[in-house]
């Protein structure tokens, strides 16, 4: 070699990555995966048309979450990987390393990608399912919320049977998913020691506000008019004779644009109604204030016995919720199950006084537990009714009565959910309408005017029942005159009358 040719300088060794590792690529498919669920995710977030109530969480935190812990795991294995290498540079500096020219390594690295591959897959497909699955009755009723067995079985038969529990408890967004089950962290803690509230207390203090449930399903605009219903009976006497009432509800009175009226001028766009309630149950209610939102103008109702002015904190504007307080868990009265059982013909009307005594049945003392129910109830019938061929049928209608309306382990009944539409079994109407709230002017809320809300158009039984009125009549009592001192839920308690 000629003395003037240049050497080449010696070539230097390509430094090794330490996100090559083992760690870093756990790490990475990870975070491929959250990020392949994430992408769906979104995507099902802006084409989806009913938005699913757990989708923005999943979409916008746990998605995210999983992704930064395999973004974390990716830089952790650099960092380790770094680590080692300094420290036992001499003698096993790339203790995690992926060596592709290793045989052995190759193959776990096949291995390795179809498993991630699956991986990917099977993140999108389990989180949209997760999220399915979170929302279902099932999960709600009895996974996740094993201790709501008496609200979830009278779900069951309610008038929202087939909405979600998830519509009205959490409804959509991940804003109000994070405040229930922040809300819900206490009531879990209560679970897992056994030392939750029984019963389950209401009103729901955290739930949101009606005009975000209610008013997704029920538009406000739409004119009702009048509802004609009927209410089908049963006397406490010895035939078990029927009485119905059939009524015309006046829901509303006037057509859009028209003057409010009825009884959904409650909450009327056009007038506010606010009321102070002196207990958790909002029963007793001694104030109330409705404005006039056009003219601004308002009028205070208060009974003799308030004086002064409520805690500002304390006054809550009228809702849907204030009426219909039980839309979709109704625990219905010992009377009304029963009724319903003779109406629908599983009891017979040919034992006599069945309605008083399967209600006596229902409601003797000494029922402790549900399992204990079914021997009390067939030996108290069963003394009352020996040899009557009927007895048996009656034993079971009951039983499934008792089983399905009435949980004593868990002190839940009808009794402590007052249900405020109507006024037979709870004040309802009469906390506020009871001739006792007045204005400084004299003013009262009249409880006599019952035509405002609704017209008898037939009462009674049989013949009696088929005599229409269109101008309405005045409400007979089976059982005499009425005292007119006395409301309906003064005798009737939704068992055996006081």
């Amino acid at each position: 070699m000629p003395e003037n040719t240049p050497v080449p300088p010696a070539t230097a060794a390509t430094p090794k990555s330490h996100f090559n590792n083992w760690i870093s690529a756990i790490g990475g498919v990870v975070a491929m995966g959250a990020l392949f669920s994430f992408a769906l995710l979104v995507w099902m977030d802006f084409t989806q048309g009913d938005k699913n109530p757990y989708l923005g969480i999943f979409t916008y935190i746990v998605a995210p979450g999983f992704l930064i812990v395999g973004l974390v795991m990716v830089f952790f294995g650099a960092w380790a990987q770094r680590r080692w290498a300094i420290k036992h540079a001499t003698t096993a500096p790339d203790k995690w390393r992926l060596d592709f020219s290793n045989a052995t390594q190759r193959r776990y690295l096949v291995l390795f990608g179809l498993g991630a591959l699956g991986f990917i897959m099977l993140s999108a497909f389990g989180s949209y399912e997760t999220y399915h699955y979170s929302e279902s009755v099932q999960f709600c009723g009895e996974v996740c919320h094993r201790a709501m067995n008496p609200e979830f079985v009278a779900y069951q038969r309610g008038a929202h049977a087939r909405v979600d529990c998830v519509e009205c408890h959490i409804g959509s967004g991940a804003e109000w998913f994070i405040k229930a089950k922040i809300n819900g962290t206490h009531q879990l803690i209560a679970y897992t020691l056994d030392n939750y509230s029984r019963p389950i207390g209401t009103p729901l203090k955290q739930l949101r506000p009606a005009q975000d449930i209610c008013e997704k399903c029920h538009w406000p605009e739409k004119f009702h008019g009048n509802i004609d219903i009927s209410y089908d009976h049963t006397l406490t006497d010895k035939a078990n004779t029927p009485f119905s009432v059939r009524l015309l509800m006046h829901v509303n009175t006037a057509g859009p644009g028209g003057q409010t009226g009825g009884i959904h001028w409650h909450v009327n766009r056009n007038e506010k109604v606010e009321y102070y309630a002196t207990d958790e149950k909002r029963q007793d209610i001694p104030w109330m204030r409705v404005t006039s939102l056009p003219a601004g103008t308002s009028r205070v109702y208060r009974t003799e016995k308030f004086i002064g002015e409520p805690p500002a904190d304390k006054i809550r504007t009228m809702d849907c919720m204030d009426c219909h307080n039980r839309p979709a868990h109704v625990f219905p009265t010992a009377n009304d199950a029963v009724e319903k059982s003779l109406n629908s013909g599983a009891l017979s009307r040919n034992l006599p006084n069945l309605k008083r005594e399967a209600v006596k049945a229902l409601l003797q003392p000494g029922i402790e537990t549900a399992e204990a129910a079914p021997a009390k109830i067939a030996e108290y019938l069963s003394a009352k009714y020996a040899g009557a061929p009927e007895l048996s049928s009656a034993i079971t209608e009951v039983q499934h009565i008792f089983a399905t309306t009435i949980f004593p382990e868990r002190k839940a009944d009808w009794r402590v959910y007052p249900s405020n539409i109507g006024h037979k079994d709870w004040p309802g109407c009469f906390r506020c309408h009871d001739d006792k709230h007045k204005t400084d002017k004299g003013q009262a809320v009249s409880a006599s005017d019952c035509n405002s809300c609704h017209t008898i158009l037939a009462q009674g039984k049989g013949a009696e029942f088929e005599l229409l009125n269109a101008k309405g009549m005045e409400f007979k009592h089976p059982g005499g005159d009425l005292d007119p001192d006395l409301t309906c839920s003064d005798c009737h308690n939704g068992g055996i009358q006081k």
